[in-house]
């Protein structure tokens, strides 16, 4: 494979898709692939500091400054971890990216979506991934694998969380041949076996 992959993860917090990516780094990695396992917030360097503040900050946090560290911090990650990569015919796998912004941002907090994705489409300098997996889970569940030690973020409440949930869902119809919905209330292994599936299909085209 001469060009590399941007692949990203997007669901709920609890969801799996953690997991899931670790998983299949190791897929790729065992098939001779390079792997390069990236976050948003949270790459390396700056990007953990964004992290800090964004899911720990106990203060009173305006939306719209949420948003904009959430922005900062991916534009960090493409331009210093994820276009390199990709350049050097790498694979990418990203935990979350524009679409958490526009989920959580535009569908959660009610913010304006099409200026969340003209920003989107600064931050990235247009920059889209190659295959966004969706792992979809009701709210219930969701928080209960979270546990009682909540971030600033997953402390929002049920309310905004199933506007995130249906936010996703609601991207997912936008774009059906870049973003995949699967399951994810069974078993890591059934889930694993899917996200294989797909991904082959791409390498191996």
């Amino acid at each position: 494979m001469k060009k590399g992959l941007f692949i990203t993860f997007e669901g709920a917090d609890g969801c799996g898709k953690s997991t899931q990516m670790e998983l299949l780094a190791k897929y790729l990695q065992k098939k001779g692939y390079e792997v390069v396992l990236t976050r948003e917030p949270g790459g390396k360097g700056l990007g953990e500091k964004i992290r800090e503040l964004l899911l720990n900050y106990n203060g009173e946090v305006s939306d719209r400054c949420e948003s904009f560290l959430f922005l900062a911090d991916r534009a960090q990650n493409i331009d210093i971890i994820v276009k390199p990569a990709i350049s050097a015919g790498k694979i990418v796998l990203c935990d979350r990216h524009t679409d958490s912004s526009v989920a959580y941002q535009g569908y959660g907090r009610g913010l304006d979506i099409e200026h969340i994705n003209r920003l989107n489409n600064l931050a990235t300098n247009g920059l889209k991934p190659d295959l966004t997996f969706v792992f979809d889970i009701d709210v219930e569940t969701s928080m209960s694998r979270v546990g009682k030690e909540k971030d600033r973020m997953e402390s929002a409440g049920k309310e905004f969380h199933n506007c995130v949930r249906n936010g996703y869902l609601e991207i997912a119809k936008q774009e059906p041949e870049r973003i995949k919905v699967l399951d994810a209330t069974e078993s890591i292994e059934e889930i694993h076996k899917k996200v294989t599936e797909i991904i082959y299909k791409i390498i191996t085209n």
